[in-house]
């Protein structure tokens, strides 16, 4: 997907493509580097040059970015002696020692602009400020050292530091969030830098999912640029997926989609991606101005401002700014009015025209779907884990309780802890009473009880409270009683001071309650310890080693889901090229292989949150714009199509839970139902004439533009009007001003094309619908694919 992500960024008006470098994927032990296939930083770069792009490295290596251990490779921690991101020897030897490695590497291939490369920036550290003040003067001393060692190691490109107010010279100082416009650099001669202008945000299981709306974020990215800013990467313009087990957080889920302009699935997410294509489109138009003049700000009023760029060289741009988040405003500026929708900034390339306003989307919007494939799941067979046998041969025993990630060192998401109880033959409960009650106290993140090798419950916690009791009945007999906790984690933390000193799994006390002597504290028995599940033992992911145990064949659908289960099938590759999905909302909790690629962890607890209406005007945060209340938080799973073989694929489904693989599904998804609305009075000035030496080209009349992707054209104009249509995508209705024959010029113009655009005019509808009125038009049309 690389080259195709690469050149939709540029295609969106970017020049630089930010990545960070993942220490944890680039050194998995101690000296040992791995920068082949999907981790070939060298060739992801050379990419971006090729395309003619810039790079931001942001080597870190501490990154965060809701990864796995925040970057870090799980061996760090059991250094001798050390202590993460303080004044610490051991952690700043590896850290120097990782950060020379990508330098040289990159000096090695000429990546860097000093030596005619892309790499126009690295960045050290990230977001360290919150960290340095509490850990006082070795906090601040360790900040000095990165710096310093960074610097140091002669790059000839300038290094920064996000979110660090007290970078060291030459280390720029940058911002993070979801608006920079008060930030300031620590130097006046530093450049203004916002080095993660947020699109969206981060989910977790059991979370919403979050929409940042376009137009607040192109408020934001306008703020900046008219306050003077000069650099702003987005985060994300592309998220991805978080394959394997390389979410962190924890409580991470497998998509990092972000509400990014480009999606998970490398798919264009319009209205975001065109409105930003415009902005940069209207910023650039600007940019002698901006370049060769500091702003001359000036009150238009209570709310509004004007931030005016003007010189010579560099003639005139002006920022018309609106801070109302509930009105809109007509402000005079240089002897005209200019109308500015509420929370908005309108764009003049020359102080005279608006090319652009953050809050008049004028581009299209796209609808993803999911659709059936012809590919079907088939040749069902099952392995349930043995958990007598596999807990019976442990790993190790003693008495009390270890620290999960001490013993599996991240091998695994699983630990079983085993112990057993006496139970007298004269307990009440055993003739007729109430069942005894178990509580285990664990530090995360998930856990399922059994009770003689038969499930008796589970539980897990969230992100905020990672820490969570299992209470529940239990079923014992007479004698000896087996009592086994699979603790299962789901990500390592990835923030906060001293994150590698946290716990995890059952760290007790475990209680068992109700017996005719009271309660009896179990915490200080004997514990046998199992490191993961025996079908990982086996690889069962891998196609290589399926063989490795019996199978059964079951008739999916008519059998018993038992919890701890292996599924696998096959099936064939689906016709075409649209992205592909697992459809997984019939199943519980688990992991997920294709071809023995991990597509990732899966869980499709419902989503809780505050899923109300969503404005973009006002201060964005992320209690606002939250989607997806009562739905599972993630329903459907990436299934890269270049990890597919044309026929005879291998599907390996790990379940903890008891979901029904019968309902799983292999899905495509496109986008087929686009809309677009645009007004008379949208800005009009659109793009430079290159080849009229930098002049304004002129558009006289608005134009609609619609755009299916790759392979699909127009099938079908769904509804339009050319009046006062009321509505958004999905659910536009005519009003009293609509033109008649709007459908039948839309159906002229586009069906069976793969794009058209239409003026917005009263010629071109043949007549005025409501003469005096500011009329729009307003377009659904579906998309479908080409067949030859």
């Amino acid at each position: 997907m690389w080259e195709d992500l690469i050149q939709k960024a540029k295609d969106g008006g970017l020049d630089v493509v930010d990545t960070y470098v993942f220490w944890n994927l680039h050194e998995p032990s101690p000296g040992n580097y791995t920068f082949e296939g999907r981790y070939d930083l060298v060739r992801f770069i050379k990419l971006v040059q090729t395309a003619g792009l810039y790079v931001h490295l942001r080597i870190g290596p501490y990154i965060c970015a809701e990864w796995n251990f925040g970057g870090f490779p799980v061996w760090l921690k059991y250094v001798p002696g050390i202590s993460f991101r303080i004044d610490n020897e051991p952690f700043k030897a590896a850290m120097q020692t990782f950060t020379q490695k990508i330098v040289q590497l990159m000096k090695d291939e000429e990546l860097f602009e000093s030596q005619g490369g892309p790499i126009i920036l690295s960045q050290i550290e990230n977001e360290y400020e919150h960290l340095s003040k509490a850990f006082g003067e070795a906090g601040h001393a360790y900040m000095t050292w990165a710096a310093e060692m960074a610097v140091g190691m002669d790059t000839g490109v300038p290094w920064v530091m996000c979110k660090e107010d007290d970078a060291p010279d030459p280390v720029i100082n940058t911002c993070n969030g979801f608006y920079c416009d008060n930030f300031s650099p620590n130097k006046p001669y530093k450049p203004t830098i916002w080095t993660e202008a947020w699109t969206g945000w981060f989910t977790q299981f059991g979370g919403p999912n979050y929409k940042r709306p376009v137009e607040d974020l192109a408020f934001a990215v306008a703020r900046f640029v008219q306050n003077g800013g000069s650099f702003i990467n987005y985060y994300m313009y592309h998220g991805g997926t978080n394959f394997g087990r390389t979410a962190g957080g924890p409580f991470i889920i497998t998509s990092y989609d972000y509400n990014a302009p480009i999606d998970e699935y490398g798919l264009i997410r319009h209205p975001k991606y065109g409105h930003l294509m415009e902005l940069h489109k209207a910023v650039k138009l600007c940019e002698q101005a901006l370049l060769n003049a500091d702003p001359t700000v000036t009150s238009l009023g209570r709310y509004q401002q004007s931030h005016v760029f003007s010189s010579k060289p560099g003639g005139c741009a002006a920022f018309l700014s609106n801070y109302n988040a509930n009105s809109a405003a007509t402000v005079t500026f240089n002897n005209r009015n200019y109308e500015l929708p509420a929370w908005s900034i309108s764009v003049l390339s020359d102080c005279e025209n608006v090319v652009f306003n953050t809050a008049k989307v004028g581009v299209q919007t796209s609808q993803k779907q999911f659709f059936p494939t012809n590919s079907e799941l088939w040749s069902w067979e099952t392995f349930s884990e043995d958990i007598a046998s596999w807990t019976g041969d442990t790993t190790l025993t003693v008495i009390g309780f270890l620290d999960q990630l001490n013993i599996t060192r991240d091998s695994t998401d699983y630990l079983w802890y085993t112990t057993s109880v006496d139970i007298s033959p004269s307990e009440s409960f055993l003739r007729g009473g109430k069942h005894p009650i178990l509580n285990v106290q664990s530090a995360g993140n998930a856990m399922h009880v059994f009770i003689n090798d038969q499930v008796s419950g589970s539980t897990y916690g969230t992100m905020q409270d990672q820490r969570f009791t299992f209470t529940g009945d239990v079923n014992m007999h007479a004698g000896v009683n087996k009592i086994s906790l699979l603790s299962v984690a789901v990500g390592l933390p990835n923030n906060g001071p001293h994150f590698e000193t946290w716990n995890l799994g059952v760290l007790g006390p475990v209680v068992l309650q109700g017996l005719d002597q009271g309660s009896r504290d179990l915490s200080g028995q004997t514990w046998s310890y199992k490191v993961g599940l025996k079908g990982e033992s086996m690889n069962l992911g891998s196609p290589t080693s399926t063989s490795a145990v019996n199978w059964t064949r079951v008739s999916i659908g008519t059998q018993n889901q038992q919890p701890l289960t292996w599924y696998k099938a096959n099936f064939d590759a689906p016709e075409g090229d649209a992205p592909l999905a697992l459809d997984l909302g019939s199943m519980g909790k688990g992991q997920v292989w294709i071809n023995g690629e991990s597509i990732g962890r899966y869980w499709t607890i419902h989503a809780n949150g505050n899923c109300s209406a969503c404005g973009y005007s006002g201060t964005f945060r992320i209690n606002k714009c939250q989607f997806g209340c009562l739905q599972p938080t993630q329903q459907w799973y990436h299934v890269p199509r270049s990890w597919l073989k044309p026929s005879q694929n291998l599907l390996v489904v790990f379940e903890e839970l008891a979901g029904d693989v019968s309902k799983i599904d292999l899905v495509k998804t496109s986008v087929r139902t686009i809309c677009a609305e645009i007004s008379e009075s949208h800005p009009l000035i659109r793009e430079l004439d290159t080849k009229s030496q930098g002049k304004l080209k002129e558009q006289k009349k608005p134009k609609l533009s619609l755009e299916c992707t790759n392979g699909h054209s127009i099938s079908a104009i769904k509804f339009s009007s050319f009046g006062t249509p009321s509505g958004s995508c999905g659910n536009y209705k005519h009003c009293t001003c609509h033109a008649p024959n709007s459908t039948p010029v839309l159906n002229k113009r586009c069906v069976g094309k793969q794009k058209c655009s239409v003026t917005v005019s009263n010629a071109n509808f043949g007549m005025d619908p409501c003469p005096g009125t500011v009329k729009k038009l307003s377009v659904e049309a579906i998309c479908a694919p080409i067949t030859t």
